[in-house]
C-alpha cells in the first residue's frame, strides 16, 4: 500500500455546502453598470438558453465549457456588448456569494495539512482561480493548498481522465501517492480510483450500491485523520 503524500479534495459537498450558479437575470445585472457595456432586454433569456445548451453538450463530451465561452456567446446570440470579458467575469462573480465553508471541514483539513500532507483542491466549477482563492483565505485554509484543479480553468471536468492527470501534475507524485477525496461518487471515487488513486468518499447514510470495495466511506472529513491512520497501521 502507498504511502499517501497529497490530498486531492474536491470543494462543494467535502469543504463546502453548495452555492448558487449565475442566471441570466443575475448576470445581466452584474453587467448593467459596467462601462461601455451593452444589455439588450432578452439577454437573460438568451444567458440560460445557451447556458442549458452547453449543459447538455458538455455533458455528453465530457468535457466543461467554460463560463467566459457561455458568456461570449450569449453576448453574440443576442448583439449584447461586453468589451472586458473579464471585468464582466469579476462583476458576475462578485455579485454570487461563493458556496460556505465548513468550519468543522477547515479545522480538519488545517489539522490534516499540519501533519505534513501535501493538498490540491480539485473541483468542477465555474468560479475563476481568485474567486475561489478568496473564498478559501476567508476560512483560513488558502494556505494548505499547493494548487488549484479547477474545470472552469481547464476546460475538462471530472470523472474526464484528463482532470485526473492534471491533478496528477499538479501534486508532481505518481497517483498511488494521491488520496482524492469527496462527496460524489463517480467524479470523486470512482473515477479516480480508475485512474490509481486511492479515493475517500464523503458520504452520510448507507454506502452506495456497486461502490467498489476497494473505496472507503466516511461522513465528514473531520473523520479523515481516523481513516489516514488506520491505513497507515495495515499498511505497516
Amino acid at each position: 500500500m502507498a504511502q499517501v503524500r497529497v490530498l486531492a479534495l474536491d470543494f462543494v459537498g467535502t469543504l463546502a455546502g453548495h452555492g448558487p450558479s449565475p442566471d441570466g437575470r443575475l448576470v445581466a445585472k452584474a453587467l448593467s453598470d459596467l462601462p461601455g457595456t451593452v444589455i439588450p432586454d432578452d439577454f437573460p433569456t438568451r444567458f440560460d438558453a445557451v447556458a442549458h445548451r452547453f449543459g447538455e453538450s458538455d455533458h455528453a463530451r465530457g468535457v466543461r465549457s467554460t463560463f467566459a465561452t457561455r458568456l461570449r456567446r450569449a453576448a453574440q446570440d443576442c448583439g449584447a456588448g461586453i468589451p472586458d470579458l473579464r471585468l464582466a467575469m469579476d462583476a458576475v462573480f462578485a455579485a454570487l456569494p461563493d458556496a460556505r465553508i465548513d468550519v468543522e471541514a477547515a479545522s480538519a483539513l488545517r489539522n490534516l495539512h499540519a501533519t505534513g500532507l501535501r493538498c490540491v483542491l480539485a473541483s468542477n466549477t465555474d468560479r475563476p482561480e481568485r474567486v475561489r482563492l478568496q473564498t478559501l483565505a476567508g476560512s483560513g485554509i488558502a494556505d494548505c493548498f499547493d494548487a488549484l484543479v479547477l474545470s472552469g480553468t481547464l476546460g475538462i471536468r471530472k470523472p474526464d481522465r484528463r482532470f485526473y492527470a492534471a491533478v496528477t501534475e499538479a501534486a508532481a507524485c505518481p497517483p498511488e501517492d494521491i488520496l482524492f477525496v469527496g462527496d460524489n461518487p463517480e467524479n470523486d471515487a470512482v473515477g479516480p480510483h480508475a485512474y490509481g488513486m486511492p479515493s475517500v468518499l464523503v458520504r452520510p447514510g448507507p454506502r452506495p450500491a456497486g461502490l467498489p470495495s476497494a473505496i472507503a466511506t466516511i461522513s465528514h472529513l473531520r473523520e479523515l485523520a481516523a481513516h489516514l491512520n488506520n491505513r497507515k497501521s495495515r499498511a505497516g
